[in-house]
């Protein structure tokens, strides 16, 4: 069976009207990676696809991950979580270079003098000055687990000030969709707080209150 290709262009536009918060309400199920995983970068926001890499200690396989992607991938390299560096400013520097959205490493990232003023969006488990080896070939473009969740090739990966989400690449556009739509009752809600309403104006507070104590089943909802 053909699979309908992933319209890019369609998903970045987007996720830059939505973020991960709306999404994570849109989609219960969605993958959210470890909070462990900091921006070390001065931009937080990236999205795009997930080129993946799995190494341990010896950093030689993001070097090739940053030679094959394409401008716009999101390099995501499984490093176990281990503390050993694994990119820096050089290699970051490449990246830069040739456009890539952005760089998460479930291990260790060095430079941040440089990093910290760095516009690429870099995300690392852990800070360290000490460098894994270059003498072993990694897995490229395999499914991995960054972040406690997995990551396969092409994964669409957004991140913003909240944390790092994946989606399905399927999936992403009624997603993103569903996202937009739950910022604009939400931006309804702010125009009624700032008139003054109060949060039992806007949601099912005394409703849900009322189902809960007679032990039924309910949701809070907002009503505007």
């Amino acid at each position: 069976m053909d699979v309908p290709p992933v319209d890019l262009a369609t998903i970045r536009r987007l996720a830059a009207e939505v973020d991960t918060t709306a999404l994570c309400d849109a989609a219960g199920d969605i993958r959210v990676m470890s909070p462990a995983l900091r921006c070390r970068s001065a931009n937080p926001v990236l999205c795009g696809p997930a080129l993946t890499v799995r190494c341990r200690d010896d950093f030689f396989g993001v070097v090739q991950a940053i030679e094959r992607a394409e401008a716009g991938d999101v390099l995501v390299v499984d490093g176990g979580g281990r503390e050993t560096a694994l990119a820096g400013e050089l290699l970051a520097r490449a990246a830069l270079a040739k456009e890539l959205a952005g760089i998460i490493i479930d291990g260790g990232y060095r430079d941040l003098r440089f990093i910290g003023t760095c516009r690429l969006p870099v995300y690392s488990r852990h800070v360290n000055p000490k460098a894994g080896t270059t003498t072993r070939l990694a897995a490229l473009g395999e499914t991995i687990s960054c972040g406690g969740v997995a990551v396969h090739p092409g994964d669409i990966v957004i991140a913003d000030h909240d944390g790092i989400v994946v989606l399905d690449p399927g999936d992403a556009v009624a997603q993103l969709t569903a996202a937009a739509g739950v910022m604009a009752t939400e931006s309804r809600v702010v125009e009624r707080l700032a008139a003054g309403a109060t949060l039992g104006d806007c949601l099912n507070v005394t409703e849900h209150a009322d189902r809960l104590a007679r032990g039924e089943p309910s949701k809070l909802r907002f009503t505007v």
